[in-house]
C-alpha cells in the first residue's frame, strides 16, 4: 500500500480572519438588539406576573388595610401640622396674640413680632412653603426681616411651623392659631438658622414658649385662671425659659419646684414613639390621651376630654374647680382627629445619628456595657432594645432611679402596696443625639449625657472607668 503523504502539514498556515466582514456586523447587532428587547419584554412580563400574583395574595380587606394606612399618614401629617382644633378662640380672642405679631403699624398693639424676633424666640420657618423667588430675594438682603409685615407675608405662607394666620380682606391678621408642630417640629437649617426643611416629631429645644404667651398684651384669663397678679404670671412665664414648658400649671399652679428652679419640662421628641408604651416624662397617658389633653387644656382647642383623676381638688385644685377632668366643648373639632393623629405621630422614626458624630469603635464597646452593666443590673435593664424602654408598664418611682419625686407626684399616680404613688417613664433612647440641647431628664437637670452616665454609675454602683463611661456615652448617641 503505497501511503500519500500529508501535504497540508507542511504547508504554510493559512492566515485567519479576526474581523468580520460588514454584513456579519450587522447581523450580530440586529441578534444582540432582538436579545435585548426580548429580555426586556420578559423582564415586564414577569414583574406584571408577579404585581398579578401579589394582587392575588392581597384580598379585598387586605387592600382596604393598605389604602388606610397610606390615608391616615397623609390625613394625620395634615393635622400635626397644620390643624389648630380651633383654638384661636383663644389665642386670638383671649390671649390677643395676632394683635401682639400685627403691631400698631398693622392694625394691633406694641412694636410688633418680626422675622427676627421670631427667630429668636425659637419659631421656625418651612423653607419648602416659600416661592423660589422670595428664597432669592431673602439670600440677596432683599427681605426686611426686622418688619412684621413679613411676618404677616410669611404666616400667610403657612411658612411659620405651628402657626396658622387667618386674614381679612385688608390683609390684616384676623386670627392666630397654634398647631402640634408649634412644639414638636424643628428644621434642618438647611437655608439660615432657623429656616429649612420641616423635621416633623423633633422637639423644639429653641423655642421660648414662656416668652411667646408673654407677647400678649391681655393675660388677665392667665392671671385669673391661676388666682395670680398679672407680673407674677409673666414671671412665671418668664421662668421657663427656651424648650420648656409646664403643662401641669393650669392644672396645680406649682410654678416652681422646692428648690426654687422653674417646674416647668423640657419639650419631648415626639418621634420613635411605635411599640412604647405611656407618653410625657411621668405617664400620664398613652400617645391618644396626651393629644386630646393637649389639644383642649393646653392648646385650648374645642372638643371633648374626659379624666375623673383631675377632678381631684387637693392635687389638681385648679383642674377642679374649672371642670377641665370633663370637658365638652361644641363644636368638637378634636375628637375625629386622634386617630389619624396618632397613626401619623407612631410612623415618624427616630432620626439617625449623622455619620462622624460618634466614635464607632468607642460605640462598639459601649454597647456591651450598655447590655451587661456590672453583671447585675444593666441599661439594658429598664431600656430593652430595640425600643429602648420596657414592654408594658414602663414606670419607675423617683427612689428607684436616684432622683425626688416632686414632677412624678403631680401627675396621677398607680397604686403600690395600697399606696399611690408618682413615676417616671423609661424614656425611649433612639434618637437621643437629635434632643441634647437643654439637658437630659424631665427637667434637663443633668446638661450632658455623660452627666447621666456618671448619675447611674453612681447610684446603681456599677463601678465603670472613665474610658467604659465614655464608650456608653458614644453607643448612646450611635441611636
Amino acid at each position: 500500500m503505497q501511503i500519500k503523504r500529508d501535504t497540508a502539514a507542511n504547508s504554510p498556515p493559512r492566515k485567519v480572519k479576526i474581523f468580520a466582514t460588514r454584513g456579519n456586523i450587522l447581523k450580530i447587532l440586529v441578534t444582540v438588539v432582538f436579545l435585548v428587547f426580548g429580555l426586556f419584554q420578559f423582564n415586564n412580563w414577569s414583574e406584571a406576573q408577579s404585581q398579578e400574583g401579589r394582587d392575588r395574595q392581597l384580598n379585598s380587606i387586605d387592600r382596604q388595610i393598605s389604602q388606610n394606612a397610606d390615608n391616615m399618614v397623609e390625613q394625620g401629617r395634615q393635622i400635626f401640622r397644620f390643624d389648630t382644633f380651633g383654638d384661636e378662640a383663644f389665642w386670638t380672642d383671649v390671649l390677643k396674640i395676632n394683635q401682639a405679631i400685627s403691631g400698631s403699624k398693622l392694625g394691633g398693639v406694641g412694636p410688633g413680632v418680626s422675622p427676627a424676633t421670631a427667630l429668636a424666640v425659637g419659631l421656625k420657618v418651612d423653607v419648602e412653603a416659600l416661592p423660589p423667588q422670595i428664597q432669592e430675594a431673602v439670600k440677596r438682603g432683599e427681605v426686611d426681616l426686622n418688619d412684621p409685615a413679613t411676618t404677616l407675608a410669611l404666616l400667610k405662607l403657612n411658612a411659620v411651623v405651628g402657626l396658622k394666620g387667618t386674614f381679612d380682606d385688608n390683609g390684616g391678621l384676623k386670627q392666630i392659631g397654634i398647631s402640634c408642630a408649634l412644639c414638636h417640629s424643628n428644621v434642618d437649617n438647611s437655608f439660615a438658622a432657623g429656616i429649612g426643611r420641616r423635621l416633623d416629631g423633633w422637639a423644639n429645644r429653641d423655642l421660648n414658649v414662656g416668652a411667646i404667651i408673654n407677647l400678649s398684651p391681655d393675660l388677665s384669663a392667665v392671671d385669673n385662671l391661676l388666682g395670680v397678679d398679672d407680673a407674677t404670671t409673666r414671671t412665671v412665664l418668664n421662668s421657663w425659659g427656651p424648650g420648656k414648658f409646664d403643662a401641669l400649671l393650669f392644672l396645680d399652679g406649682k410654678a416652681f419646684r422646692p428648690d426654687g428652679k422653674t417646674a416647668a419640662n423640657l419639650i419631648p421628641a415626639a418621634y420613635g414613639l411605635a411599640g412604647v408604651n405611656l407618653h410625657g416624662y411621668t405617664g400620664f397617658g398613652s400617645v391618644p390621651y396626651w393629644n386630646a389633653f393637649v389639644a383642649n387644656l393646653e392648646m385650648h382647642g374645642s372638643g371633648r376630654f374626659f379624666d375623673p383623676r383631675l377632678n381631684d381638688p387637693n392635687r389638681y385644685p385648679i383642674a377642679a374647680k374649672n371642670g377641665f377632668g370633663n370637658v365638652n366643648s361644641k363644636p368638637d373639632l378634636v375628637s375625629s382627629k386622634l386617630p389619624a393623629l396618632q397613626f401619623y405621630q407612631l410612623s415618624i422614626p427616630a432620626p439617625k445619628p449623622p455619620a462622624g458624630s460618634f466614635d464607632v469603635a468607642a460605640a462598639t464597646r459601649g454597647e456591651k456595657i450598655f447590655n451587661a452593666g456590672n453583671g447585675t443590673v444593666s441599661c439594658a435593664t429598664c431600656h430593652v432594645p430595640p425600643t429602648f424602654t420596657e414592654p408594658g408598664f414602663n414606670m419607675h418611682t423617683g427612689a428607684e432611679i436616684g432622683i425626688d419625686e416632686f414632677a412624678a407626684n403631680r401627675s396621677p399616680g398607680r397604686f403600690l402596696n395600697g399606696q399611690e404613688v408618682g413615676g417616671y417613664r423609661t424614656s425611649p433612647l433612639k434618637g437621643l443625639w437629635a434632643h441634647q440641647k437643654g439637658g437630659f431628664f424631665h427637667d434637663g437637670r443633668f446638661a450632658t449625657l455623660m452627666d447621666v452616665v456618671n448619675h447611674y454609675n453612681d447610684f446603681f454602683k456599677l463601678n465603670l472607668t472613665d474610658q467604659q463611661k465614655s464608650d456608653l456615652v458614644e453607643y448612646l448617641k450611635s441611636l
